[in-house]
């Protein structure tokens, strides 16, 4: 959970000196944006982290109590720094530079910490870890979830963070990196620098969706081969890719059962009702462990204000679906229309969703996702 401070100039910046704009303050943080996006879309999180008893952390805790949230999983405690990042955007939206004061995560939120909230955890649908965590904790969030086989999503929340994925990468199910963490992961789980970024960074041209993913393959099946189970790149304004080693399929009433809320059902309702699932697998019942799959979803148009909480709200979008009993293509194809909304709103989070407009948005990736790769690794 985190105070993010968002510095937007109104004209091109120059260095050493500085610039007219507007500086906003806003809550934020990798899962708690997440979190939010996932209760606006009628699915409760059960929150672990950690704030102090300073004006952020009262700011943060005060909003998550007035959405009906649980506070049980978060320490308030006065030696806390609530964690604080600085983000200084161009004039198009994009972020150009950040700071991020967030070493209180990794102190406080600990494993015996989160040992304590080891009953959520066993009876969650899903468990999702962000990269922000220590090492050992990330490890001990991710054991408890596998002692009650609970899926667990790792979002990497940045390139130098991503690489914790190394020693938790047995235990994922999920993973969320856009293009650069996907190489940062990859060489950890390698052990060396085996990809180079600048392959993708330094393309000239707009790579059409097919070379795209040739570029990202090979860093791509690294991850699946060390046991993730589905690997979703996203790509800015070309989309999305959902990789997978076998059908990225899961047991819905396994969900359903790990359910202790009771999940909103007008989400699964009006994406099922116009999104048919099993669209792309589910069609033999032969042993495809061995293929590899990918799905390109592409954006949507949008009109632009600002893209912080995009990718944040893409996951929770997803996790809210996985939650409510959706496929994954349904999944992520709410989670695209979730942040085509969020880039819409000058804030991480929009204030609410329409769900007609949700629906109605990932009907319209839905039906243009493609499969761009199917083939035996054998």
């Amino acid at each position: 959970m985190v105070l993010d401070i968002h510095a937007t100039p109104s004209m091109r910046c120059n260095p050493r000196t500085t610039t007219p704009g507007k500086v906003l303050y806003t809550l934020g943080g990798v899962a708690r944006n997440v979190g939010e996006c996932m209760s606006k879309l009628g699915v409760k999180p059960y929150m672990i982290s950690a704030v102090g008893l300073d004006m952020a952390g009262s700011l943060l805790l005060e909003h998550w109590k007035s959405a009906g949230l649980s506070i049980e999983g978060i320490q308030r405690r006065q030696d806390i720094e609530t964690a604080v990042v600085c983000s200084i955007f161009d004039v198009q939206g994009e972020l150009a530079a950040a700071v991020a004061s967030v070493e209180a995560i990794e102190k406080f939120l600990s494993p015996e910490w989160i040992q304590q909230s080891k009953c959520n955890i066993s009876s969650a649908p899903v468990l999702m870890v962000d990269a922000n965590l220590s090492p050992a904790a990330l490890e001990s969030s991710c054991q408890m979830a596998a002692e009650d086989d609970i899926p667990v999503w790792f979002e990497p929340v940045s390139v130098a963070k991503s690489k914790r994925v190394a020693s938790v990468a047995k235990y994922i199910t999920f993973v969320s990196p856009n293009e650069d963490e996907l190489i940062a992961m990859a060489n950890a789980l390698s052990g060396r620098d085996v990809f180079c970024p600048n392959q993708i960074d330094n393309r000239s041209v707009k790579a059409s969706k097919d070379s795209l993913f040739q570029m990202l393959k090979p860093a791509i099946w690294v991850l699946l081969e060390k046991g993730i189970r589905v690997v979703i790149v996203t790509l800015g304004s070309d989309g999305v890719f959902l990789c997978s080693k076998g059908e990225p399929e899961f047991n819905r009433s396994n969900f359903q059962r790990k359910n202790p809320y009771g999940y909103h059902r007008q989400l699964y309702e009006a994406v099922n009702s116009c999104c048919p699932p099993n669209r792309f697998f589910g069609a033999t019942k032969s042993d495809r462990s061995s293929t590899f799959f990918a799905v390109h979803f592409p954006a949507l148009p949008a009109s632009v204000v600002r893209l912080t909480g995009a990718g944040d709200c893409l996951v929770g979008g997803t996790l809210a679906s996985v939650c409510a009993g959706l496929d994954v293509i349904q999944s992520v194809a709410v989670g695209i229309a979730a942040a085509k909304a969020t880039v819409e709103v000058d804030a991480n989070v929009p204030a609410e969703f329409c769900l007609t407009k949700i629906a109605d948005d990932a009907r319209s990736v839905y039906f243009d996702a493609k499969v761009i790769f199917c083939q035996s690794m054998l």
